[in-house]
């Protein structure tokens, strides 16, 4: 496993969304490299021990709370205080592993644009068979729309320049917001590359998402940028 910051890397900004995390942030922060040139964790009005937890781990993470609600809203509040060239997006509930962060980035270095996780280049992605199914027809729909060859448009982990998510303008506050880049990269002709992601599931709590609420918001989003 390669931890080194890849040759010749602008300056890296990573994000990480919150909302009553303090359980998880411990299986996130401390795995961070340190050559990352700044954490950025926008927080939305947690009521747990969210804040007091990321400032012990990382004393140095510069820490916002989102003037809306959502996590499309929260991840275009952090990328514009962003001031690193490169953005990574991950989760913050454990189910990403920080340790990949060089894989997103190198591609990044060598002539692609946006590096998107995928969790379904594995074989067997630990999530259960409903999230599979959705995930599958999202990504299916996507594929047939924008002729992509995508095997997973949900995921959270994601690298892009930062000029280039600027110009997507991307309009949705929600999870659907990550739907909405994905094809909206497609769109704007970037050359994207999917990188294996280990999805390690959900650490603690549970998940605070709709799944099938938010998997329709997702499909009629999709079908939307098409059309």
């Amino acid at each position: 496993m390669n931890l080194e910051r890849p040759a010749n890397c602008p300056p890296v900004s990573v994000i990480i969304c919150t909302l009553n995390e303090a359980e998880n942030l411990p299986h996130v922060l401390p795995k961070i490299p340190e050559w990352v040139d700044e954490i950025l964790l926008v927080d939305g009005n947690s009521t747990d021990d969210t804040i007091e937890v990321a400032k012990t781990l990382k004393p140095n993470i510069k820490i916002f709370t989102q003037p809306g609600k959502g996590k499309g809203d929260a991840l275009k509040f952090g990328i514009a205080q962003a001031e690193g060239d490169i953005i990574v997006t991950m989760d913050a509930d454990g189910s990403t592993d920080p340790y990949d962060l060089p894989k997103y980035i190198e591609p990044l270095t060598n002539g692609y644009d946006f590096a998107k996780g995928s969790r379904f280049l594995n074989a067997n992605p630990k999530m259960p068979l409903y999230h599979k199914f959705g995930n599958w027809v999202l990504t299916k729909t996507s594929n047939i729309l924008f002729g992509t060859k995508y095997t997973d448009v949900c995921s959270g982990y994601n690298a892009i320049r930062k000029e280039d998510f600027l110009k997507l303008n991307l309009r949705y506050d929600g999870f659907e917001m990550e739907q909405e880049m994905v094809v909206k990269a497609k769109k704007a002709g970037l050359k994207t590359v999917e990188i294996r992601q280990i999805d390690k599931g959900r650490i603690g709590n549970i998940s605070k998402v709709s799944s099938f609420k938010q998997g329709f918001t997702d499909f009629f989003i999709i079908i939307k940028e098409r059309f």
